[in-house]
């Protein structure tokens, strides 16, 4: 059945039982909500908003209480010292994107505080795999890359180098939500993280020794982002406590992947 969060009506969910609910859909583009910040938080936020409602009324009516996996961002820790993030670290978003994810988790404890809905908060650091869309850094690298070949271009316009971010393979962190939905505790909330840094240059690098590149990375101004985040990596320590989780599948098979799909 086809939901529009950014609809005002309730949000319909059939007379089927509910056992679980797996709650990402959202604005994902960090530039897409910096363009829009109104459309970003009306959908990621006050769209949340509007599920959790139409499951606490369910609760009420019909005595369901499955349990809800919002998934959030690691984005939401904005700035801070260059180590794993925890669970227990300030929450200091920075961006439209990010701000309106820490709503969401806002918004999910309170329904949990205050209807007893079993919400579990996920809170994903940068993945990727086949076919993610070129709004995001690997495949937008990919897509450069791939044109540089096609054009004999010696360098390739990038943003900023210098962040380190913590990379999934989207598979992992899939097998994360699934531990989360059997094993999550109510209320609590979990990082999803493979624990290491990578520089963004790093990356740039390894996609182009994978498509056998010999070329220079040339920062565009116009792809620069104001507030940065330096360095955002996360502490995986809790979420493999409560439910085993641990990443399966190396960077270097997930970037692979991710040129195989783009393949000429």
């Amino acid at each position: 059945m086809p939901l529009e969060l950014a609809d005002p009506a309730p949000v319909p969910l059939g007379p089927e039982a509910v056992d679980a609910v797996a709650h990402l859909a959202a604005v994902s583009s960090g530039a897409a909500a910096r363009d829009d910040p109104a459309y970003a938080w009306e959908v990621n936020a006050v769209g949340t908003v509007r599920l959790l409602a139409t499951l606490a009324d369910r609760r009420r009516e019909r005595g369901e209480n499955p349990l809800v996996l919002l998934v959030s961002s690691g984005e939401v820790y904005g700035m801070g010292e260059p180590r794993p993030r925890r669970e227990t670290d300030p929450v200091a978003p920075i961006a439209p994107y990010a701000t309106s994810k820490a709503a969401t988790e806002l918004a999910g404890l309170e329904y949990w505080r205050r209807t007893g809905l079993r919400v579990v908060i996920a809170r994903p650091f940068p993945h990727t795999g086949g076919g993610q869309s070129p709004a995001f850094v690997v495949p937008s690298f990919v897509a450069r890359l791939r044109e540089a070949r096609r054009t004999g271009a010696r360098t390739v316009t990038t943003g900023n180098l210098d962040p380190v971010r913590d990379l999934l393979d989207v598979r992992d962190v899939v097998a994360a939500y699934l531990g989360l939905l059997e094993r999550g505790e109510p209320g609590e909330i979990y990082n999803v993280a493979r624990g290491e840094g990578l520089a963004i240059r790093e990356l740039f690098e390894r996609l182009a020794r994978l498509l056998e590149l010999d070329v220079v990375p040339e920062v565009d101004p116009a792809l620069l982002r104001s507030g940065d985040i330096p360095h955002l990596v996360g502490d995986r320590s809790k979420l493999e406590r409560a439910t085993g989780w641990r990443p399966t599948i190396t960077l270097d098979e997930t970037l692979r992947g991710v040129v195989d799909a783009e393949a000429d």
